[in-house]
């Protein structure tokens, strides 16, 4: 067997490893958050407290539940999840590369808690607020708790997601993958997909909303543009060094 090929075989190996790790820890952060899913529905519905939630079929509240624990799963699990990825691209980063990771990790979950905070403070109200209100002169609205939880937790973990583009970006301008002139560059282009994307994440068609959505996408884009100015560390120049050397 060629060494391109055990190399190949050993990378393979590796990764099914920290994917079964990642597993387990999913399965066993899911089966602790169902003990306490009645918890995480009284604070997913406190944004919403005049719903009255409803449930029309046999299996529809236990699957809720399952979907429920299964995401609440996920998101304690994710510092495991990181530090596995980060362990599995290990042997291919430097020194110097691996302390940037190791600095950067309590800023993702930084800002994904920030993400999540302002998605269930700023956005899920006014949200549900409208949503509730638009058509209620013509039925009345009786919401399935599967439609609510999925909504929400849509919402809460794409706007968590989001607030890591600060951190994604710093990180990729530090190791000179990413020039903050490029960023600045594409600074309209971005204020397009960023509405595009509010569009698709928020539920209403209310402009309002989708701007209480697009307008942190903005500044963090700026914020970004801003840090990636502030680590950027140019990569040597092959030329010059070859020319240079004896």
């Amino acid at each position: 067997m060629s060494e391109e090929k055990v190399t190949a075989l050993s990378h393979l190996l590796e990764l099914r490893k920290r994917l079964i790790r990642s597993v387990i820890a999913i399965a066993v952060a899911s089966v602790i958050a169902f003990f306490f899913y009645d918890w995480i529905f009284y604070f997913l519905k406190l944004p919403a407290q005049n719903i009255n939630l409803i449930y029309i079929e046999m299996t529809e509240m236990i699957g809720t539940i399952m979907k429920v624990s299964l995401a609440a799963g996920i998101v304690l699990a994710m510092p495991y999840l990181v530090l596995q990825g980060i362990l599995f691209i290990s042997p291919a980063l430097t020194r110097r590369e691996k302390r940037y990771v190791y600095l950067l990790l309590p800023w993702v979950g930084l800002m994904f808690l920030g993400g999540v905070l302002f998605g269930y403070f700023v956005l899920i109200p006014p949200a549900t607020r409208f949503l509730m209100s638009f058509g209620a002169d013509i039925a009345t609205p009786e919401i399935r708790v599967g439609n609510y939880i999925a909504l929400i937790t849509r919402l809460l973990l794409a706007i968590g997601f989001v607030f890591e583009m600060p951190v994604i970006t710093t990180f990729l301008a530090r190791l000179g993958i990413l020039k903050p002139e490029w960023l600045a560059s594409r600074r309209r282009t971005a204020i397009i997909v960023f509405f595009i994307l509010a569009a698709m994440i928020t539920p209403t068609f209310d402009p309002i909303n989708q701007s209480l959505v697009a307008l942190p996408m903005i500044v963090l884009y700026e914020m970004s543009i801003w840090l990636a100015r502030l680590v950027y560390k140019k990569k040597p120049d092959v030329v010059s060094e070859v020319s240079a050397a004896p």
